[in-house]
């Protein structure tokens, strides 16, 4: 008897593939408690319908379609009736490969338990291509890590990122390879950055990809999101990669090793008809009509030797965006072609996960796009997020922080900074994503911005300290503070006195020279604006002490009468301190205004009925 051992909450139906079957229904599979399950969902013929329900009495087995572990990666693809799959097809994850089920065509399996075609392979994405015009030459690419072969023997890297491909229309050979792959090749994609001392560094975990159309469907192009396998350098980074450039490596030479020990080579022997790897009835086969008339030497071939020998560069040789020295990691992307009013510009979604402890897991995103709504979904374990791809409210209200966002989602319209649409024809849309440049954006505006920004008034006390609050709303500004007193202005630079922090400044002891005018000045693409106007003000340390501070005789006091007279109706310490509060409050509003007009004699202060605030006051000669 076989029973199932399931972890804690592991043990239910984690839906892992849903993929539309037709205009009223879906195709979805789960992990069914470690017993993978298939069905369809009936989705209505329109959305407004709101209908998702189950087809009655129809359940397949998701085995070759849905991984058994929820915690297991996989991906699918649904073309033409037929399932598409990279998948572990066992309880243990031991026999992982790429299927076809379901449909007309039969079903076709990567070899199993070969290391030259897989070897611990984690999929992560697969799309089906077309090569060319003719229908027949269709491939499925799809892209997934797996352990090196090399890594035993102490070689790096222990991981390698890779793209391979099969034909559509591959239905196995006829004495070999029965019911396996007969096109089936790879090849490695390389994602790297030389670094100032020679050294290469590569991003070798590929963690997603995102496929963007472009005019040629045959052409599209290819983002890949990585990070580093090893644990003395972390960091991610995003590749871009051209579909001619994977193309040609796989029209490239074969790799091809003697023996374990053996570097790898380019295959120089002769390479059999048809070339591995070509379809059959393509453009190069018109003759063939299936992979079942190939060649005992072209399947025997291709069974030894699914690796090519080049890699495959990223377009102009280095990554897109790299990212290193953070508390976190690429895991997903998604790209969005945007119009904007001085071209067209691609935006990258990227999804993080932070780095926790070794016994914490971070939620891994999973992005989904719905164009028609300009909403982005991000679904992790936790739930489903949607997100408006306009959110041009985050660049306040000045038409020179909605020009710097350079935000082609985006544009000055006047009054506000809000979405922009190509069909928009109300008001002036001023947007310069390319360059970002406010003077010629936004004349007019910018002066406007500086009359209405106030000047905020702060008080700090003479030997403490105090933080001036000042945050850009673009990271990519350059902060500097000026200190203004009688009319001059001039850098705030004081070292060990003055902390700058990316939210503002602190003033770590005040002296009454601190008093005075603070400019907070934003510097990006050689625009400068004000932020922020903060005039500091010191107040007088003794007083304050003497003000916040209880007389001896009132402590005395009051801990005579604790003593003494237990009223159970008698005042909390909170009720005690408050004719002080009070006192201390009409002291600061007296003392704020008489700083404000310019007086400081002692007979503009208000009297105390305090005799030890009224010593302290005499003793700071007010």
């Amino acid at each position: 008897m076989c029973v199932c051992v399931c972890f804690q909450g592991e043990c239910a139906n984690f839906v892992r593939l849903i993929e539309p079957w037709n205009r009223t229904h879906l195709y979805t599979c789960g992990t069914g408690a470690y017993k993978p399950i298939c069905t369809f969902i009936n989705r209505g013929w329109r959305a407004e319908d709101y209908l998702f329900r189950l087809v009655p009495g129809y359940v397949d087995s998701g085995k070759g379609k849905c991984s058994y572990d929820p915690n297991q990666e996989n991906v699918a693809a649904l073309i033409n009736g037929n399932l598409y799959a990279g998948v572990p097809v066992d309880f243990m994850s031991t026999d992982p490969g790429i299927f076809r089920t379901m449909g007309s065509r039969p079903a076709v399996r990567s070899e199993q338990y070969d290391s030259k075609w897989l070897n611990e392979p984690v999929f992560v994405h697969m799309k089906q291509i077309p090569d060319s015009a003719e229908k027949n030459d269709d491939k499925l690419y799809f892209f997934f890590r797996e352990k090196s072969l090399d890594s035993g023997a102490g070689a790096s890297p222990s991981v390698l990122a890779r793209v391979g491909r099969v034909c559509l229309n591959d239905e196995g050979g006829q004495k070999s390879l029965v019911n396996k792959w007969t096109t089936f090749l790879k090849a490695r994609l390389v994602c790297s950055v030389m670094g100032d001392d020679g050294v290469e560094t590569f991003f070798d975990e590929l963690r997603d990809v995102f496929i963007q159309p472009t005019q040629d469907e045959r052409n599209p192009v290819v983002y890949a999101v990585f990070s580093t396998s090893g644990s003395v350098f972390k960091g991610s980074a995003v590749c871009v990669y051209s579909m001619a450039d994977i193309r040609n490596v796989f029209n490239g030479p074969f790799a091809h090793k003697h023996g374990h020990n053996y570097q790898w080579t380019t295959y120089t022997g002769k390479i059999p008809y048809p070339r591995p790897g070509t379809c059959p009835g393509g453009t190069f086969t018109p003759g063939l009509k299936s992979t079942k008339e190939f060649s005992d030497e072209a399947v025997n071939f291709i069974r030894s030797h699914p690796l090519m020998y080049h890699p495959v560069y990223p377009i102009h040789k280095r990554p897109l965006v790299v990212r290193s020295g953070v508390d976190y990691r690429f895991t997903t992307i998604a790209v969005d072609q945007v119009d904007a009013v001085d071209g067209r510009y691609e935006v990258l979604f990227l999804g993080t996960v932070k780095f926790l402890s070794e016994s914490q897991y971070g939620i891994t995103f999973f992005f989904f796009f719905f164009f028609l709504q300009q909403q982005l979904y991000a679904s992790s374990e936790e739930g489903l997020t949607q997100m408006s791809l306009h959110r041009c409210g985050v660049y306040g209200k000045a038409c020179s922080d909605c020009c710097l966002a350079r935000d082609p989602y985006c544009a000055w319209d006047g009054e506000n900074c809000s979405a922009f649409t190509q069909a928009t024809k109300r008001r002036s849309r001023r947007q310069d994503v390319k360059h970002g440049d406010p003077l010629r954006q936004c004349r007019g505006y910018i002066a406007k911005v500086e009359r209405r920004l106030q000047e905020k008034v702060q008080f700090g006390v003479e030997g403490s300290s105090t933080f001036l609050e000042c945050v850009p709303r673009s990271p990519q500004a350059t902060i500097k503070w000026l200190y203004q007193r009688e009319g001059r202005r001039k850098l705030l630079n004081r070292e060990g006195e003055v902390l700058k922090t990316p939210q503002g400044v602190l003033l770590k002891t005040l002296t009454k020279a601190d008093a005075g005018l603070y400019h907070c000045l934003a510097t990006e693409n050689n625009f400068k604006h004000t932020l922020a106007r903060v005039s500091l003000r010191i107040l007088d340390r003794d007083i304050a002490v003497a003000l916040t501070t209880p007389d001896e005789e009132e402590e005395a006091s009051r801990s005579h009468h604790k003593n003494h007279h237990q009223d159970p109706a008698a005042p909390t310490p909170a009720l005690l301190l408050e004719p002080e509060m009070r006192l201390f409050q009409q002291y600061c509003q007296s003392y704020w205004e008489q700083l404000t007009a310019g007086g400081n004699s002692q007979a503009d202060l208000p009297k105390r009925a305090n005799r030890r605030h009224t010593e302290a006051l005499k003793a700071s000669g007010e």
